[in-house]
């Protein structure tokens, strides 16, 4: 049995004291901070590689070629991940701003970006890793774009002060060669780029370039992170999994070396050599009668701890959904739920995973529209961030007819919009309650337009004489 242990160390803030950085952020720093940050790569490669189904369980040691061997992987870590994701950002999150003109700026800036995608990619990448970046650049029509940055490639270093402002980010990476440079420099010398306040340089190895001017005023990263202390949505349970793992893979050899069971047939003579190889043919033969009530033929097995091993896959299992907040919404409880009351019960947990991260999430966005606002060919005031609305809704299945109910229920106790944001049907109460007025207003002028008619229409009362 391999023993569960910690392959890394968790993401601390990287600190720095500002005093070092006055004259701008020396290279010396900069390779420092990018050892440091080097040391956290095994984290980064080790979540990853589970999410991706490459479990540690294909690296243990192998078995003997005469023993079963089988590597089974319960892929938990995607489920989870994808489950989460689904439930909690499936629908698209909403920016709304009371300024038409900033909110139609903002509703480009997002359809240039892909944001639906954008942001479900770089919020997976968050649960994954515990934290992800989004980088902010200006492309070459001068329109900002964003990109999602895994945090392997990219770290934020921060003051030493209670506050932790951020100073200086760098994303850096490794050359394979250097033949277009035509430099001296060896294979897999370090390049990347430095981004402070002020400006943004580039460097490759040892050599600095010019610093190009930072057009926004801040650092225009963003980091996104799951929690404060940067853990992934999956990486408390790791320990759990590799253990399920490796327990239904000790199952597995134990199904195929019942199926191989060896034959031994004791007490009888052969006029044979003997079974020379026992394990490849899988035959045991103990001779030394020739009384036929002597001789034993019977199949070799050994005890089988089914029941043992069905109880701890199913409290790891267990365990792994609890601790990870997580529902399995595959289990059967799921589709007995009879009300939309009984279903927010069993989904309690996972809800109050996702409203926790709605806070990171929302303070996240924030900075990113306070960095789009900060130039004035994307919106006139930049302070226009400060109003945007950030409003996130939960994907769930929903009974409309008892959604109907409770809204009819409301009515007079409510205002009429609160009345219509209580139906997940209606994305917009506010343009569905302008609809409404635009029906009533129609309705009205309708009704009015017929009694108009009518008092123009010559009524005959039967005063009129008839002409004989």
């Amino acid at each position: 049995m391999t023993k569960s242990k910690s392959p890394y160390q968790l993401p601390d803030p990287l600190v720095c004291d500002p005093s070092r950085i006055k004259n701008g952020v020396p290279l010396e720093v900069v390779a420092e901070y990018i050892e440091l940050h080097k040391q956290r790569k095994q984290r980064y490669r080790y979540l990853e590689m589970m999410y991706k189904g490459f479990h540690d369980i294909f690296f243990s040691p192998n078995k003997p070629d005469w023993k079963p061997d089988n590597r089974l992987v319960a892929n938990f870590p995607r489920y989870i991940t994808d489950t989460f994701m689904g439930y909690g950002y499936g629908n698209r999150i909403k920016k709304t701003h009371p300024d038409q003109s900033i909110q139609d700026a903002i509703a480009a800036f997002e359809d240039a970006n892909e944001i639906s995608d954008h942001e479900f990619e770089l919020l997976k990448y968050v649960c994954i890793f515990g934290h992800a970046f989004e980088y902010l650049y200006q492309d070459e029509d001068s329109q900002t774009k964003m990109t999602v940055v895994k945090p392997d490639e990219l770290f934020v270093v921060y003051d030493d002060t209670l506050k932790q402002r951020a100073l200086f980010a760098v994303r850096y990476g490794y050359r394979e060669n250097d033949s277009q440079t035509g430099s001296n420099r060896s294979l897999g010398d370090v390049y990347g780029e430095v981004l402070t306040r002020q400006a943004i340089y580039t460097f490759e190895g040892d050599k600095q370039n010019e610093p190009i001017e930072n057009p926004y005023g801040y650092i225009p990263v963003v980091e996104y992170r799951m929690n404060d202390e940067r853990i992934g949505l999956y990486e408390t349970v790791s320990g759990l999994i590799e253990e399920y793992n490796r327990v239904i893979s000790e199952k597995a050899n134990d199904v195929e070396a019942f199926a191989e069971a060896y034959l031994a047939i004791l007490g009888a003579e052969t006029d044979e050599e003997g079974v020379q190889r026992i394990r490849d043919d899988r035959i045991i033969n103990f001779y030394g009668t020739d009384n036929a009530a002597d001789i034993s033929v019977q199949f070799l097995t050994k005890p089988t701890a089914d029941g043992t091993q069905e109880n701890l896959l199913d409290r790891l299992e267990k365990q792994i959904y609890q601790i990870s907040m997580v529902a399995n919404i595959s289990d059967e409880a799921y589709g007995n739920a009879t009300s939309g009351v009984s279903l927010a019960y069993k989904l309690q947990a996972m809800s109050n995973l996702a409203l926790g991260f709605d806070r990171k999430i929302e303070k996240s966005l924030k900075k990113r529209y306070k960095i789009f606002c900060s130039l004035a060919t994307n919106v006139s005031d930049p302070d226009a961030w400060k109003d945007v609305v950030i409003t996130t809704s939960r994907n769930i299945p929903n009974n409309r007819a008892e959604e109907t109910t409770i809204a009819k229920d409301a009515e007079g106790l409510v205002s009429k919009r609160t009345q219509l944001s209580l139906l997940s049907y209606v994305d917009d109460p506010d343009a569905e309650l302008e609809r409404i007025k635009e029906e009533e207003s129609k309705d009205s002028e309708l009704i009015q337009g017929l009694f108009a008619e009518h008092e123009h229409e010559d009524v005959d009362d039967g005063s009129a004489e008839v002409e004989e």
